[in-house]
């Protein structure tokens, strides 16, 4: 494995007083994987041979040693950019390799690599098709069919779903279907979740959200406008943090300072309202999150931090020290415990697209972390004892 340097949560947490939690319970590990400077990951077992692999952009990392990349393909290269914004593992042609579903800003192309089965040659990468922009891609299974469809947030562009064809014994063939389910545009940001209650899921963008219709993919959704959150996280999170019965939004600023939930609420008359609770101010580029629980309370945890120079040199606190941070959301209160704090390419932030996975297999949900300041893995070591 690669560099590797022992993280005390107690030490690093010390780093930034404002909200941080005084007393940490997590020990981490931190491992440099490489120096490559894609934005987005993924783990899985690329050749089938039972363990973990560590997936990003153009590189895979085999496991467990995690020693020297191996090439997928050549990704365009634009502007201190990969265009390479996700790194989803499905196994889109059936053929019992999971492939990787990608999309990129410049190329503005949903597209899938096709995995080699396994072995070292290069993966071939197929279009899905042209849809924009692509910020981020997002993952959900929507329709309750255990695949996921995929939802690429488009910042300016329509919202569209793509689901994975299926033959008649469930496997993928390699197309999927494209669904344009609103002429709304959307903006920066795209979460899923149900919002009115009804059962259904609904995707929330920066300035509203779309209802669900009961046949999600043969009517148009219903458009709420009904709050701006500027350049938000991708993804927003909808989850109830007061437990009130009503799903609530957790929203990243991807391109200022400031993290944030914002509590479900109705007048009188019925009209839904947004109450917004402040978590962060002094810390920027809450560009990507993700709910995990790390702790393994039973409690869902928020996992983000800083994406370093996420529009280059143009963000408030672009050279800020880049983060990476959890906090339970067992209370309506969350509070921060700081994984990683420091100069970029000693530490690490988030990147746009990070992911958790019991690596080691300790029992415990590790973290691989993107970004323009290399690939980390944090190995989560459990509970520290006392």
């Amino acid at each position: 494995m690669k560099s590797t340097a022992i993280v005390s949560i107690s030490v690093i947490a010390s780093c930034i007083t404002s909200n941080a939690l005084a007393a940490p319970s997590l020990s981490w590990e931190r491992h440099k994987i490489g120096t490559t400077t894609y934005e987005a990951c993924s783990i899985f077992d690329v050749n089938n041979d039972g363990n973990l692999d560590l997936v990003s952009g153009g590189v895979w990392y085999a496991g467990p040693a995690f020693e020297a990349p191996i090439k997928i393909c050549d990704i365009e290269y634009v502007s201190e950019y990969y265009d390479d914004f996700s790194d989803y593992p499905l196994d889109v042609n059936g053929d019992g390799y999971l492939d990787i579903v990608t999309g990129g800003w410049f190329g503005k192309t949903l597209r899938w690599r096709e995995n080699p089965k396994g072995g070292g040659g290069l993966w071939t990468t197929h279009d899905i098709g042209e849809v924009g922009n692509i910020e981020r891609g997002c993952f959900w299974d929507m329709n309750g069919d255990g695949v996921v469809e995929a939802v690429p947030n488009l910042p300016g562009n329509p919202f569209v779903i793509f689901e994975l064809e299926r033959d008649a014994a469930g496997k993928g063939t390699g197309q999927f279907k494209r669904y344009d389910i609103s002429p709304v545009k959307q903006g920066h940001g795209l979460g899923y979740g149900d919002v009115d209650g009804d059962g259904r899921g609904d995707l929330v963008s920066a300035q509203g959200w779309l209802q669900c219709p009961a046949d999600p993919f043969g009517a148009e959704w219903e458009w709420h406008q009904e709050f701006d959150f500027a350049a938000a996280s991708v993804p927003i999170q909808i989850y109830d943090m007061n437990q009130d019965g009503k799903n609530d939004l957790i929203v990243g600023q991807g391109h200022d300072y400031g993290l944030s939930w914002c509590e479900q609420g109705s007048l009188a008359d019925g009209k839904r309202t947004w109450t917004k609770h402040v978590i962060e101010t002094n810390l920027s580029q809450f560009h990507e999150t993700h709910l995990a629980d790390l702790d393994k309370d039973g409690t869902l945890d928020l996992v983000t931090g800083k994406r370093w120079r996420a529009h280059n040199d143009g963000d408030p606190g672009a050279h800020d020290p880049v983060g990476l941070y959890y906090y339970s959301l067992a209370t309506p209160e969350p509070k921060r415990v700081t994984i990683d704090f420091g100069v970029a390419g000693q530490c690490s932030g988030t990147g746009i697209y990070l992911w958790t996975a019991d690596v080691d297999k300790n029992g415990w949900l590790d973290i691989l972390a993107p970004g323009k300041e290399g690939l980390f893995l944090f190995l989560n070591k459990g509970i520290i004892s006392e």
